[in-house]
């Protein structure tokens, strides 16, 4: 072996052992975060572990829950942990596209005389953006949301205006109620990285949520990670390296969806009108990498994808009438998925 190639072995090794060494230091991070939200959010630790993961991963997430779960105290608590700046913005019929990105105000210069436009940034210039019932307000608020998530940026007449880094929106749907909703069509439902669903608490930690959060005030956080550290974090995903034996795995997972697909199972064919692209296998194998970061580990295994296929493939599945006719929802093809999709190709 020459210099050069002992050299640049060298700095591959030490590279590897620099990577080693900051994810298991994230590893304990995570904990630390999970400890300080659970001083203020009883259970829920799933869903916990599935906001963080799409977090890290650089995603954002819808969340379908009844009204009373502590989202919005979820949510706050977690910016609150991480350091970072959140806005909640209640989505209803009247709100304008405005009132989210911000607007050019007309103010005068009292040292010139003049008058100019001054951008006043809305509430979506912020590290986190919980977006309450995005299904109340119309397809042009909508969209307007949407284009920042996925430009992270903002347009105002000529003028571009970045938004923070990290960022990532929440928003909220009420799976009962749709009286009076704008449903969001497919492809923008395909944006967000998570579909994630809230349920009721377990009787034992609804006792503690009913002993706890009635004392008055709750304890001050301590703050775990700055936003630097959160950048780093997000930039180490990338750096996981997948297996073509767990990328092999996603791909026929997601083939599997599509009923057009030869080889897809005959309650695909039956069941689904369209299946998932590839970039829900980006999402899956993106909050794959996430998933084992988070947990100290510097590869990916199959069963760090078979954690995320629900809410990554939830939302990206469009069942017919036969299926709805007899009580089918997405959650349940997954589930048939995961059971006869194998991890190795015969």
């Amino acid at each position: 072996m020459s210099t050069v190639e002992q050299e640049r072995e060298m700095h591959r090794e030490g590279s590897q052992q620099k990577l080693v060494k900051n994810v298991k230091a994230l590893s304990k991070k995570r904990e630390r975060i999970l400890e300080e939200v659970g001083r203020i959010i009883v259970g829920q630790e799933e869903i916990l572990e599935q906001l963080l993961t799409s977090f890290f991963a650089g995603g954002h997430c819808v969340l379908m829950a009844v009204p009373g779960l502590a989202k919005t105290l979820m949510v706050r608590t977690l910016s609150d942990v991480l350091s970072l700046d959140f806005q909640r913005v209640q989505f209803t019929p009247d709100l304008m596209p405005t009132d989210i990105t911000g607007s050019n105000i007309l103010e005068d210069d009292h040292e010139t005389g003049r008058r100019h436009f001054r951008f006043e940034k809305g509430p979506i210039f912020s590290n986190i953006l919980l977006a309450d019932e995005i299904n109340r307000t119309p397809p042009k608020t909508q969209a307007a949301l949407l284009e920042a998530m996925q430009e992270k940026q903002v347009t105002s007449g000529r003028e571009i205006y970045e938004l923070p880094d990290p960022f990532l929106v929440l928003a909220t749907q009420n799976p009962v109620e749709q009286e009076g909703t704008y449903v969001l069509p497919e492809a923008q439902l395909d944006r967000f990285l998570f579909m994630i669903k809230l349920t009721y608490s377990s009787e034992e930690d609804e006792r503690k949520i009913l002993s706890t959060t009635t004392r008055g005030k709750f304890p001050d956080l301590d703050k775990v990670m700055s936003k630097k550290e959160i950048l780093i974090a997000q930039s180490m995903v990338w750096k996981i390296p997948v297996s073509d034996h767990v990328a092999g795995y996603a791909t026929r997972l997601m083939r599997a969806t599509r009923p057009e697909n030869e080889n897809a199972p005959d309650f695909v064919k039956k069941y689904v009108t369209m299946g998932c692209s590839p970039r829900a296998g980006q999402a899956l194998v993106r909050a794959a990498k996430a998933n084992a970061l988070l947990h100290g580990m510097t590869e990916v295994a199959c069963e760090d994808v078979r954690k995320f296929a629900h809410p990554v493939l939830r939302h990206r599945i469009l069942l017919n009438f036969a299926a709805t006719s007899e009580g089918l929802d997405t959650d349940d093809i997954v589930r048939e998925l995961l059971d006869i999709v194998p991890e190795a190709e015969d």
